[in-house]
């Protein structure tokens, strides 16, 4: 079937992705291909060959298993919402599981109110939402996996440096358990380097924030030191606002001082893939590492970075939904 074809050719483009750069959200979708469209082979081979599809045990074990998945995401959206709302705030970043959980339960109102009514437009409607959400859906779940599998690779080899990105200060000068967990990462990529004999130089990178009493690098490095990390080991970039900033500036400084630098970035664990991708778009030559997240956070951070990567590529990403629904309308 074509569809294992296509399957087959999303393998080798990921093979090929990833031994030219790790660092590209396609590896990511193409490895999310060459595994959902086996599955979708496989489905529709065997909803084919059954002479009553819908009825089979099978089939009904597996709408089951779906609607029991459903349900489970929408709670842990909602409950995970709610949550962050109590523990972090009324902040744009921090509704996004519950807006998440919001569009599901959205989706799964317009589904049963197409199974009761009769409205074909209601139909069309349905069925226009529920591909798009699929679209993301399985974008996000790439994102995730692909990112997962990313973060979890080791440092190989010698650093000239380690960057550690900012994340805000908090009481004005107060480095938070988040950040802390960054630092906290570099300072061991830096004590694993000293004792293979390659002592490597710590960048903190962060700017001043109009909440804030001096530069995040500023309290970042003070951090590190207080802690016994040499001072003459620890530079500070405290012009940046941005990720973007922070590697661009931090690659200024590594090949000021050295053309063929190799180095490592440190971020949270959540923000490694786009980290990763930023980095590779302002030419850092070097891995992302992540550091730990409190496991009520991650969502709606990962959430947060998903948008951001989305919004980044919203040409392509608007184009591929107006193709979907096209597609979807002239099957009809």
């Amino acid at each position: 079937m074509l569809i294992y074809v296509l399957a087959a050719v999303a393998l080798l483009l990921f093979v090929i992705g990833v031994a030219t750069d790790l660092r590209r959200f396609s590896n990511a979708v193409f490895l999310g291909l060459s595994l959902a469209l086996p599955g979708v082979g496989l489905v529709a081979e065997f909803v084919e060959a059954s002479p009553e599809p819908y009825f089979t045990p099978v089939a009904l074990s597996f709408l089951a298993l779906l609607t029991l998945a459903v349900l489970l995401l929408l709670c842990y959206l909602l409950a995970n919402g709610v949550q962050m709302l109590r523990r972090e705030g009324m902040r744009p970043g921090n509704v996004l599981p519950l807006l998440a959980g919001l569009c599901v339960l959205a989706v799964v109102g317009l589904l049963l109110l197409v199974i009761t009514g009769q409205s074909e437009i209601l139909a069309v409607v349905f069925g226009l939402t529920a591909l798009v959400t699929v679209y993301f859906v399985f974008l996000f779940t790439c994102f995730v996996v692909y990112g997962s599998l990313y973060g979890r690779l080791r440092v190989r080899g010698d650093l000239d440096y380690v960057v550690v990105l900012g994340s805000g200060l908090v009481e004005g000068n107060r480095v938070p358990p988040l950040l802390a967990g960054r630092l906290d990462r570099a300072r061991a990529v830096y004590e694993a380097q000293a004792a293979r004999g390659n002592a490597p130089v710590l960048i903190t990178s962060g700017g001043q924030g109009p909440d804030e009493d001096l530069p995040e690098a500023h309290a970042m490095a003070a951090y590190l030191t207080d802690r016994g990390l040499p001072a003459e080991h620890v530079l500070r970039e405290d012009a940046s606002r941005t990720t973007e900033e922070n590697l661009r500036n931090s690659r200024a400084i590594m090949e000021g001082a050295r053309a063929d630098y190799r180095c490592a970035v440190v971020t949270s664990n959540f923000h490694v893939f786009r980290a990763a991708i930023l980095a590779r778009a302002t030419g850092v030559r070097g891995q992302v590492l992540g550091s730990p997240t409190a496991r009520y956070f991650w969502l709606s951070a990962t959430l947060r970075e998903f948008a951001a990567v989305i919004l980044s590529d919203k040409a392509v990403n608007a184009a591929a939904c107006l193709l979907l629904a096209q597609q979807f309308l002239v099957a009809l």
